[in-house]
């Protein structure tokens, strides 16, 4: 069974870090590009981040350049996202994608994740 699955979400407070974790199965992820959305209550889906499954390019929007990082263990069949200095406005779920190449539309991508919710507050 093909399957994304995130974990590492919490409560944390403004400032404090997170790591989430998308671990494939039923597929390997050394061929596909991954991403991360988010999607807050009331707001769009948003692209977060994205890693390409031929070189490691990574991509990210500037308002989120310096602050987080996707990286990917191509042996253990998971992708990272190390999101550091949180603010309230990353409260979200995030979800975990992949298809062969990184995509700025969410609905291009081949796999879904269930989610995982971060909430930053203090």
């Amino acid at each position: 069974q093909v399957q994304l699955v995130e974990s590492g979400g919490g409560l944390v407070q403004p400032g404090g870090s997170l790591r989430l974790s998308c671990a494939a199965s039923g597929f390997s992820l050394d061929d596909y590009a991954v991403g991360w959305f988010r999607q807050a209550p009331g707001k769009e889906r948003e692209g977060v981040s994205c890693i390409s499954g031929s070189d490691g390019s990574t991509y990210y929007p500037d308002s989120l350049k310096g602050r987080f990082t996707i990286s990917r263990d191509n042996a253990k069949n998971t992708v990272y996202l190390q999101m550091n200095s949180l603010k309230p406005e990353d409260t979200a779920v995030y979800y975990c994608v992949a298809a062969k190449i990184c995509y700025n539309d969410y609905q291009r991508y081949d796999y879904w994740g269930q989610g995982t919710q971060v909430t930053v507050s203090s």
